[in-house]
């Protein structure tokens, strides 16, 4: 059967402006106490970077050659920290799932509402050039995409994109060399995600669009089942209905392959990333390389090595999270 090969629908430019504007209208005290707790968790998850540095260099590294019990009272204050630290990580995602979870729902009934006003206003002609199942399918396919988009997505992108600024800041902090390492795989993980989520995202259109489609026609079928035996029809109609079931296939197929092999990509490319940064560090630490970083120039420690591997392989994995997401 022949494919709809008619040109990939997009998202229309501003769509996501005004439905982030459409949520902040209902709910802007919500959203505001979202946003706090958001870069709250955010902070919280890269901090562990410097304080693991800081407790390599600063405590394990003297105690192993001095003796823990000078370096004890140290370690236990960092430890304390940190510890403090992610409980207000916790507590602010805690936070934030929670209330999303009403901002989401509430979004969903007030968007059905404003959609069934809209709906009554609108001439006869509409609904004799729309099927009845397409236009219930923006009632539950599509409203249900957008819960995922406002109670999932939102949240994880801007949490993703705080994060990886602050991923950059330490790395840059830390080791301009391996900096430059890691930016280069930082590049190849964009070229990749951009060409393979851009791909993924025009089929996940195209796939809402045909399975409204076929809801629409089983819905038409449905309801007109004698007018269809009265006129030997059946043959035409299954005819039809594989040709559309044909569509979707191939638009849900081509969606979701593109976005399966992605994250497999990235995650490898991200270990080529940390294989090759232990290698150049190692070899830095046992030559006494001198590292130059946004706090300073001084000589390449492991703690140093360790805490970057640690903030790549998490700049990496957000990356490839963001990507499943949004096209880039």
């Amino acid at each position: 059967m022949e494919q709809n090969k008619s040109k990939m629908p997009m998202m229309k430019k501003g769509t996501g402006k005004r439905l982030l504007g459409y949520i902040f209208n209902h709910y802007k005290p919500q959203m505001i106490v979202v946003i706090i707790c958001i870069v709250l968790s955010g902070v919280a998850s890269t901090v562990a970077s410097v304080f693991l540095k800081q407790i390599i260099d600063n405590c394990i590294t003297p105690g192993l050659k001095y003796g823990m019990g000078k370096v004890w009272g140290l370690l236990i204050t960092y430890i304390s920290i940190m510890a403090t630290v992610y409980a207000i990580g916790v507590i602010a995602s805690f936070i934030y799932s929670r209330i999303m979870a009403t901002v989401t729902q509430g979004t969903l009934k007030s968007l059905r509402d404003d959609m069934y006003n809209k709906m009554e206003t609108l001439p006869i002609k509409y609904f004799d050039t729309h099927a009845h199942g397409d236009i219930m399918s923006t009632y539950t396919n599509d409203t249900d995409a957008i819960r995922q988009f406002i109670g999932q997505s939102a949240p994880m992108i801007l949490q993703s994109m705080l994060t990886i600024l602050a991923i950059i800041i330490m790395m840059l902090s830390f080791s301009f060399w391996l900096s430059l390492i890691a930016a280069f795989f930082i590049y190849m993980i964009l070229f990749v995600s951009k060409k393979y989520s851009t791909h993924s995202a025009k089929y996940m259109m195209k796939q809402q669009k045909t399975l409204a489609q076929e809801e629409g026609f089983v819905e038409e079928m449905m309801e007109g089942t004698k007018v269809v035996k009265v006129f030997v029809h059946e043959n035409e109609t299954k005819a039809s209905f594989d040709w559309i079931n044909e569509n979707l296939f191939h638009d849900s197929n081509e969606a979701n392959r593109a976005g399966n092999v992605l994250m497999p990509i990235v995650a490898n490319i991200g270990n080529l990333m940390y294989v090759v940064i232990s290698f150049v560090g190692a070899i830095m630490v046992f030559a006494h390389g001198t590292n130059v970083g946004l706090s300073g120039i001084g000589l390449m420690t492991a703690g140093i090595i360790i805490s970057f591997l640690g903030a790549s392989r998490q700049l990496s994995q957000t990356i490839g999270q963001i990507s499943m997401q949004v096209p880039l």
